[in-house]
């Protein structure tokens, strides 16, 4: 089940948390340098993914409140295993890692396991599971989930070894695309034909296997830890708070009936059937069309996007919906109105549209569609159904070959799905107007259209649809009320009203004025609008580790009326009013 195993030490300079950087180096605008390069070292790498996740996921900016009024960045030492891991029938592996600190207490024998948010990489979720578990003395294991950053470069055929530095396919790399052949950059995500995402709670138990079996590797005189014997608490956000709701699903055999104690999921993309719920792929699709048009008959956006500089093209936007025939109107006062008109018919809120301003100012609509088209498809290298692929870029947007340089910083820098970190899409449809309209069609009738690519992307998010938690699981969901990229609407609240006319023991906080990213936060007029969804998550942990203790009560449905703080304000505890 586990290969490429190895153990790293991690102490005085280079901790489990932060890597030695603390709060101000993970501050720091720049990433942490590499000495050489052409040549950085595993450790080095390592250093800048944890710089480079902990600012993807936490608000570190000053007055912001992390490491003051919540979370920890506290300096600990210790240990980490790492594994490739392989699910039966997967074609490619995915990543492991536990670590252990040296304050573990194997009287208490705490494991907290997680899977990365979004695609990232293997240190995704340091900001959500280690920051609360890892200064606890709970030992964190983490999953990739399938995804990832081991970016596959197919003209100089390098890729991302086990510990993050380049090297080519003799080398056992994470990732390499069956295709020997092909031009441009290759990434697990897009390109295993996997579909991880239907596997996303196998992926979290086989983490918590691996924590176990690293555990008596390395602690063998307390031994034996097994799921009776060891506290197991999941806990993810976004994308990884949906993978901890699927491994809630499982049962277990007879010998580890009872291997997960407790869930806490924090803004999950979740999808079940009924109760209001729609994909991922039908509202990212929808909004990468509709939603600049429509943000013109809105006031009051949040900024940026810069609404002057944004405006020309939203009003483009509006006028290639009309000669579609999506939208009605003769000017792009009625155009927007319609656009805006058929979203809120369809389930958005004033709240979800604003905050999703940034998900179409950062072009995430279009990166996440045409990574999930794919993903969802099972398609290979140069098989997107519409006709995408992935490649550094030109300033006109073609493609052209990496440097090394570049190479060398992927599995550090990257988020999982290009854009980013010099990687770009290559759009085969790009027009002189409106450049991504006629994709984005594309990608659209993926979902509402017919023909045999439609069919196998639909077939591919059936695959991924959840069921309901174990019977007497303790899970809680949280989510931000004006969440634009996964809005709760569609996710968190189908789930929980199913799970609840099933009597599962959930619980669901709903947080006014909180959206899905922390790390825009920095942003002031972000930081004006809306509150951190990270302090929640660590009090929900909180709540559940002393029911699971003391048998204290777990915490009552919540709708918390937060008050965002004022521009120029440090964050209080007033401001996040966080049920006791």
């Amino acid at each position: 089940m586990f290969t490429a195993q190895r153990v790293s030490e991690h102490r005085g300079s280079d901790d489990l948390l932060t890597g030695g950087l603390g709060l101000a180096g993970l501050r720091a605008l720049a990433p942490p340098a590499f000495a050489n390069p052409e040549q950085p070292t595993a450790a080095e790498l390592r250093r800048r993914a944890l710089w480079s996740n902990w600012r993807g996921i936490a608000d570190l900016a000053p007055g912001g409140g992390y490491g003051e009024l919540y979370g920890s960045v506290a300096t600990v030492p210790g240990r980490e295993f790492h594994a490739y891991a392989r699910l039966p029938n997967a074609k490619h592996p995915h990543r492991m890692l536990l670590q252990l600190p040296d304050s573990f207490d194997a009287q208490k024998r705490c494991v907290v396991v997680t899977a990365s948010s979004g695609s990232r990489g293997i240190y995704g979720s340091i900001a959500v599971a280690g920051a609360w578990g890892l200064p606890k003395g709970c030992a964190v294991a983490y999953t990739d989930k399938g995804a990832g950053t081991d970016y596959f470069d197919l003209d100089a055929q390098v890729g991302a070894t086990a510990d993050g530095t380049p090297g080519t396919r003799d080398q056992m790399l994470a990732f390499a695309p069956d295709a020997l052949t092909g031009s441009g950059i290759a990434f697990k995500h897009a390109h295993s034909q996997d579909n991880p995402e239907a596997d996303w709670g196998r992926h979290v138990k086989q983490a918590a296997q691996f924590a176990l079996q690293s555990l008596n590797a390395a602690l063998p005189e307390a031994g034996p830890f097994t799921f009776d014997n060891t506290r197991v608490i999941a806990v993810g956000i976004s994308n990884g708070g949906g993978a901890v709701l699927r491994a809630a699903e499982f049962e277990g055999s007879d010998a580890d009936n009872s291997w997960l104690d407790a869930v806490v999921a924090g803004e999950p993309n979740i999808h079940v059937d009924g109760h209001g719920a729609r994909s991922l792929y039908d509202y990212t699709t929808e909004a990468a069309l509709l939603m600049p048009c429509a943000l013109l008959h809105m006031q009051n956006l949040p900024q940026p996007p810069l609404t002057a500089q944004s405006a020309p093209l939203w009003t483009q936007r509006c006028a290639s919906l009309k000669a579609a025939g999506l939208v009605e109107g003769n000017d792009a006062a009625s155009q927007s109105k319609s656009a805006y008109d058929q979203l809120r018919t369809n389930g958005w809120s004033d709240a979800a549209l604003r905050a999703g301003a940034l998900s179409v100012g950062f072009d995430l609509w279009r990166a996440v569609a045409v990574t999930y088209a794919s993903s969802y498809g099972r398609y290979g290298v140069d098989e997107h159904p519409c006709g995408y692929g992935f490649a550094a870029q030109n300033p006109d947007f073609s493609r052209r070959a990496s440097t090394a340089v570049e190479r060398n910083a992927w599995w550090s820098d990257a988020s999982g799905i290009p854009p980013g970190a010099g990687v770009g899409i290559i759009d085969s449809k790009l027009t002189a107007v409106d450049a991504t309209f006629d994709g984005l069609q594309c990608l659209r009738a993926l979902w509402n259209g017919p023909g045999a690519d439609a069919d196998r992307v639909r077939k591919g998010i059936a695959e991924a649809t959840a069921a309901l938690p174990r019977e007497g699981l303790p899970v809680i969901v949280l989510h931000g009320a004006d969440d634009g990229l996964v809005p709760m609407a569609f996710n968190s609240a189908p789930y929980v009203a199913k799970a609840k006319a099933a009597n599962r023991d959930v619980r669901y906080w709903q947080v006014r004025n909180a959206q899905h990213f922390d790390a825009f936060l920095g942003l002031p007029d972000y930081a004006a609008r809306y509150v951190p969804m990270l302090p929640y998550v660590y009090a929900a942990l909180d709540r559940v580790s002393a029911h699971l203790d003391s048998g204290a009560a777990l915490p009552a449905d919540a709708i918390i009326e937060t008050i965002p703080r004022s521009a120029g304000s440090p964050l209080i505890a007033a401001n996040l009013a966080i049920p006791r």
